[in-house]
C-alpha cells in the first residue's frame, strides 16, 4: 500500500471509519518525497533508535523503520491504532505507544531501547503542540538530533538571528540548547487536508551550553523578561518585573555597552549572558 497515494489513503480511512480531528491538527502527507527526505535527514541507521511523535497512518514511520534499528512511535489518537496495525504489519522493529507525548517520560522511552549507539527524535508535529513538544524533546537530553516538520513561521523563529522581527525568547532557548537549521519547505498541497500555511523541516543538533552563561536559571529569567513586552525597549520590559528598579536596570544595560533604547530582539546569547550577570540580584 502506498501511504502517500491520496486515493489509497481515502480508501484506508473509509475502511476504518476514520475522520480527521481538527483539534489534533491532523494532516497526512500525500507527497512521498517528504517522508523520504525527513527520514534521510534524521540520521537514523541500524544502530540508532528513533522516537517518533504522531505517526498518523505511518508513512514517515515506514521510512524510519527501513533505516533505524528500532522505531517507537507515540500516537495520541486511538482511532489511528487499528489503521497503524494494518499499515505497519510486518515491521517488527516498530512499536506503537498510545499516549500523549507531553505526558510521557521521554527519557524512559529511549531507555527501553538500551542497546543502540544513539537516539534520534523525528516527527511531523501537530501545529498546536509545536513549542511544548520541541521543548520536551530538548529537555529530555537524550537525542543526537531532533528532526521535525512544523509551521514555517515557527521554524523561522527557531533559526533566525538577532535583529529579526521573528527573533524571540523561543529563538534564544532553541539556539542555547541546539544548532538549528531549516532543511526544506513543504507546501500545503503535500497534505490531506491541506493546511492554510506552509510547513518546514528543521533539524536541531544539541550542543553544550554556552560557556558564557554561568547561571542558566537567571539567564532565562532575563530572556523571558526581555520579551515580556514585545514592542517596548529592553529597559521597559525588564523593569516590568515586580520589585525591579528602572534606574538599576538602565544602569546594568549601560554597563553592558548597550544603547538605552535597545530592544530584546537585538541581543545575541553572549549579550544576554553579559546582561544576566549585570542584573544578578535584580531579576
Amino acid at each position: 500500500m502506498n501511504l502517500c497515494d491520496i486515493n489509497q489513503i481515502k480508501a484506508l480511512l473509509a475502511r476504518h471509519g476514520f475522520r480527521f480531528s481538527k483539534s489534533m491538527g491532523q494532516n497526512f502527507l500525500i507527497a512521498d518525497w517528504v517522508p523520504r527526505e525527513i527520514a534521510a535527514a534524521s540520521g537514523a541507521h541500524r544502530d540508532v533508535g528513533v522516537l517518533e511523535i504522531g505517526p498518523g497512518i505511518g508513512c514517515l514511520t515506514r521510512e524510519l523503520a527501513g533505516r533505524a534499528g528500532k522505531v517507537v512511535s507515540v500516537e495520541l489518537d486511538r482511532a489511528l491504532l487499528p489503521i497503524l496495525e494494518e499499515t505497519l504489519a510486518g515491521r517488527d522493529n516498530v512499536e506503537i505507544v498510545p499516549g500523549d507525548i507531553l505526558k510521557l517520560d521521554i527519557r524512559q522511552l529511549t531507555l527501553e531501547m538500551p542497546w543502540f549507539s544513539g537516539f534520534a527524535a523525528c516527527a511531523n508535529l501537530p501545529y498546536n503542540i509545536t513549542t511544548p513538544a520541541i521543548t520536551a524533546l530538548i529537555e529530555a537530553k537524550c537525542f543526537f538530533a531532533i528532526t521535525v516538520m512544523i509551521q514555517k513561521e515557527v521554524a523561522k523563529r527557531i533559526c533566525t538571528q538577532p535583529g529579526s522581527k521573528d527573533y524571540g525568547a523561543f529563538s534564544v532557548y532553541c539556539q542555547y540548547h541546539t544548532d538549528p537549521e531549516i532543511l526544506f519547505e513543504v507546501p500545503p498541497d503535500c497534505f490531506i487536508p491541506a493546511p492554510k500555511v506552509t510547513s518546514a523541516v528543521v533539524r536541531m543538533v544539541p550542543r553544550p551550553a554556552p560557556a558564557e552563561v554561568d547561571n542558566p536559571d537567571h539567564f532565562f529569567r532575563v530572556v523571558k523578561g526581555a520579551f515580556a513586552l514585545r514592542r517596548k525597549t529592553l529597559s521597559n520590559s525588564l523593569s516590568a518585573s515586580p520589585g525591579t528598579s528602572r534606574e538599576e536596570v538602565a544602569q546594568a544595560i549601560a554597563r553592558c555597552g548597550l544603547p538605552p533604547d535597545v530592544r530584546g530582539e537585538r541581543l545575541s546569547i553572549p549579550q544576554f549572558a553579559q546582561l544576566s550577570r549585570a542584573l544578578r540580584g535584580l531579576i
